[in-house]
């Protein structure tokens, strides 16, 4: 029974010795690759310490400390959901490894998952009270939180700057953070910065093109630049992406919406139908407020609109506010302008003319600004058709027979017993129609005078 007892011992000893020196060997050769790692970490070559890292976690998987030096490498090359992975394997390896939980705060903080990341730093504290660095990831953890709750209160409020500098802030703490990013650019669309908003999305997509939130951004910068069928695609993408995205969603809708109405007021207006069309364009103006481009565009459609229905007020109301909304849309100034000449508000059509000219120096521009100076000096003279009563168009026996009837109206014999203003006032009208008499019925005065001319300075006394 001694000798088989031993035979076992023997046996068992011979089974195991080769195991241990083969864990040992292998925990030896992952020690090798961590200091292989730790090296190429120290010159920063961090794709080679992450190769080499790896190789000691496959040669020995239970250690958390190779996990934890994998992070470290990770996050240096900013691969924070990696680095995540490998800090929180290597608390679950060890619970008291102070530099996993606080490499796996940090990586919370730098996704923007600030709750997280408070409670690794406050389990870092339970370690080491002293941990300056926790005590600082801490406060840090603290400022995101805040600005979060600045940024929700500001987007309540519409007060979309105050988000955008909310966000600038906590991307600071938070740099790898998509959720923050793509709030950012939300908000740059909706203040109208659609280069700056693109751009944010375009990089998120770059590094993650199934991204719902960044598809849906992208497509909000193209439907307020009035690309609505490019800006339906990205809104349709973001919904296949995830179908429950209600902001994606109601964009979609509203922009189909605002197309179809937009084209339907287009067709009738071609078909004469001004009434029609006008309620369309109305209609369409209130799917979405947001829409500032679009907007001014149908604004201006309404006033060509207003203005062939002789609404002209309304029509430079209309003009009004499409270049409020977009102060760069040349045809919405020269609508304006145009409606002004129509109500011989020449001061204002000037204004806009001179705009349009500064901004467009084209030929068709200054002659239009050209004739708008030319009827504002016209009208700043006298009227010697509204003096005689007749039209433009008169003809020259009716240009004399409402002389020969004004003059007898305003001759002074005629008011010789009226009051002394009276009389001062009747001899000044009658002067005023000898003058319009004396340049309507020469027909070449007539003609400098309809051309805006000025007549004295031609040397052409207008006579009495």
């Amino acid at each position: 029974a001694r000798k088989l007892a031993i035979c076992d011992v023997t046996a068992t000893l011979a089974t195991r010795i080769p195991i241990i020196r083969a864990n040992q060997n292998a925990k030896w050769e992952a020690e090798s690759f961590k200091e292989q790692g730790n090296a190429f970490y120290v010159k920063k070559d961090y794709s080679e310490a992450f190769n080499y890292y790896t190789k000691a976690i496959d040669m020995s998987p239970k250690n958390a400390s190779y996990y934890g030096n994998r992070a470290a490498t990770l996050m240096m090359l900013c691969r924070y959901r990696e680095a995540l992975e490998d800090c929180q394997q290597a608390v679950r390896l060890d619970n008291s490894f102070m530099k996993g939980h606080l490499r796996e705060g940090k990586c919370h903080l730098s996704l923007g998952n600030a709750m997280a990341a408070s409670r690794c730093f406050q389990r870092v504290l339970e370690l080491e009270p002293d941990s300056s660095q926790a005590q600082q990831e801490l406060k840090n953890s603290e400022s995101i939180l805040e600005y979060e709750r600045m940024a929700e209160i500001g987007f309540e409020k519409r007060d979309f700057r105050m988000v955008v500098f909310c966000m600038d802030r906590a991307l600071e703490y938070a740099p790898s953070c998509h959720k923050f990013k793509i709030l950012k650019a939300e908000c740059l669309a909706l203040l109208g910065r659609y280069p700056e908003a693109q751009s944010v999305a375009s990089d998120i997509l770059r590094m993650d093109s199934t991204n719902a939130d960044a598809l849906y951004v992208r497509g909000l910068c193209l439907y307020y630049e009035d690309c609505i069928d490019k800006a339906v695609q990205f809104f349709v993408q973001a919904l296949r992406m995830a179908p429950d995205h209600e902001k994606a969603r109601l964009a979609c809708r509203n922009a189909k919406a605002l197309k179809a109405k937009k084209e339907e007021g287009n067709k009738v207006f071609k078909e004469g139908n001004f009434e029609a069309a006008y309620d369309l364009y109305s209609e369409a103006l209130t799917i979405d407020p947001n829409n500032i481009k679009t907007n001014a565009k149908l604004y201006c459609n309404r006033a060509t609109v207003g203005s062939k229905l002789n609404k002209l007020e309304q029509a430079i109301e209309d003009c009004t506010k499409a270049v409020k909304l977009d102060e760069t849309y040349i045809k919405a100034y020269l609508r304006r302008a145009q409606c002004y000449m129509d109500t011989e508000q020449y001061e204002e059509a000037v204004r806009d003319y001179e705009h349009v000219y500064q901004t467009e120096k084209t030929k068709e521009h200054k002659h239009l600004l050209k004739n708008a100076q030319l009827e504002l000096k016209k009208s700043k003279r006298k009227d010697y058709y509204k003096v005689l009563g007749v039209d433009r168009n008169a003809t020259e026996e009716e240009i004399k027979k409402a002389y020969r009837k004004r003059a007898l109206l305003h001759h002074p014999d005629r008011h010789s017993s009226a009051s002394s203003e009276v009389q001062k006032e009747e001899e000044k009208k009658f002067k005023e129609v000898g003058e319009a008499f004396s340049v309507l019925s020469d027909a070449k005065k007539r003609s400098r005078y309809d051309s805006g001319q000025d007549l004295e300075d031609e040397g052409m006394n207008m006579g009495g």
